[in-house]
Parts: C-alpha cells; structure tokens; sequence
C-alpha cells in the first residue's frame, strides 16, 4: 500500500533574528550614497526591459553573459538570495540595489567578482539554510504553490547539496525517481532533506530514528537503501 506523504512532525531551519543576508555580508557601510545609488540603477537600466520596469529572464541572461556564467549556475540562485528576490526570473529595482549594496559592487566588473565568489562565501557562511529554504521557495512560481514536482525536486537538490553531500544527493535522486507515492515536495520535506544530510551516517543509519520527526518520505528513502544494500 502506498504510504502517506504527510509528515510526523514540523521540520524547520534554525531561525535568526538578524538578516541572514546582512549577516553574510556584514562590514559593508550602512548609508549607500547617493552616488552609488545612481551607478547602481545606471547598472540596472543596462538589463532592465523598460516597459515592465525590471530586469526580465532575457535580461538576466543577458547579465549572466556579461559576468561569464551561465543562467543555470547555482551562483545566480545566490544572487537572487542576496537580493532577496520574490519573483523567479525577474529582478526589481528595488531588489538590485539591495543585492549590489550587500555585494557592494556598482561595476559590471566587481559585480562579476562578487559573483564569482559567492558560491565559496555562501556555503562556508552560516547562512546556507536560509539559501537552501529560499531555493525551494524561489521555485514556487504559481500563486499559492506550496509543494514542487519530484523532478524539479531532484534537479534542485543536485544545483544546491550536490557538491556537498555528492552520495546522499545520488541516492536520494535516484530513489525520487525509482519510487511512485511521491509526485511532489513540500517544504518541510525540503528542509528535512537539509538536516538528513547533516545529522545521519550516511554509511549505516545507526542514528537514524524513524520514530523522531522525520517526514515519511525519508522513513521510506532509508528502508529502500538498507534493502538495497542488504541486496548488493
């Protein structure tokens, strides 16, 4: 019988108090001047589709052509982060001159190199679990989406854990597309994903415990893999 995908319990990140952002970045000036504030939406006009009045997916590919990486790179689901960006694909004026401020770059040129190293800074920086909260939420492109397909899913967890957790992203992919009770993920699954990777053996499961709250689809996950080894 297939199994429920409901959860046991809430699984969330660690909440702060502070802006994860400006956590990240602190140590910048806290008044941009007014200078600045100009190069900036000089920089955003460059991109920006005038009609709608806000860098559009063409712009942003254009933008991601001028600093060297292409639009699919996790570095650019970094900067929408940074700019703490609401619509997937569209940058507001608003939201650039956030991003540039933290970034602290008002050039092409040292916005490429922000870019360029933000992947390093964001994954050594405790900030990466409110990134890996806002990938899954950045992906909810439809009004009152609450849950993203296990494809999607799967592709997701490969741009932001792959280089991370190599093994466990692997299995889990393989399994969300072996298996047939889950069409989509949620958020708390999301999230749970996250912690998985980090609290349990991925070599044994000794310290897993399917009577905590873990959300059923992981219950399944561990059972499918401690099968499949006991196989191999």
């Amino acid at each position: 019988m297939p199994r429920s995908s409901s959860r046991k319990g809430t699984t969330n990140l660690k909440e702060s108090g502070n802006s994860p952002v400006m956590d990240l970045f602190r140590g910048g000036s806290s008044k941009s001047s007014s200078k600045d504030i100009g190069r900036h939406d000089q920089l955003f006009y460059t991109y920006a589709n005038h009609s709608l009045d806000m860098i559009d997916p063409d712009g942003i590919v254009s933008l991601c052509s001028d600093l060297g990486v292409d639009h699919t790179d996790v570095r650019i689901l970094m900067l929408a982060w940074t700019m703490q960006a609401e619509k997937q694909g569209y940058f507001t004026l608003d939201e650039w001159r956030r991003g540039l401020k933290e970034l602290r770059a008002d050039s092409i040129s040292k916005l490429q190199k922000a870019v360029l190293d933000l992947e390093n800074k964001v994954r050594k920086s405790s900030s990466f679990p409110d990134f890996y909260s806002f990938a899954f939420r950045y992906c909810l492109t439809e009004e009152k989406q609450k849950c993203i397909d296990t494809e999607s899913i799967c592709i997701l967890l490969d741009l932001v854990l792959g280089c991370q957790f190599r093994a466990q992203v692997d299995a889990l992919t393989q399994y969300l597309k072996h298996q047939t009770d889950y069409k989509v993920i949620n958020m708390d699954q999301w999230n749970a994903f996250y912690r998985f990777c980090n609290e349990i053996n991925f070599s044994t499961f000794k310290n897993y415990d399917p009577n905590l709250a873990w959300p059923l689809v992981l219950d399944s996950f561990v059972e499918w893999m401690q099968l499949k080894r006991g196989k191999a």
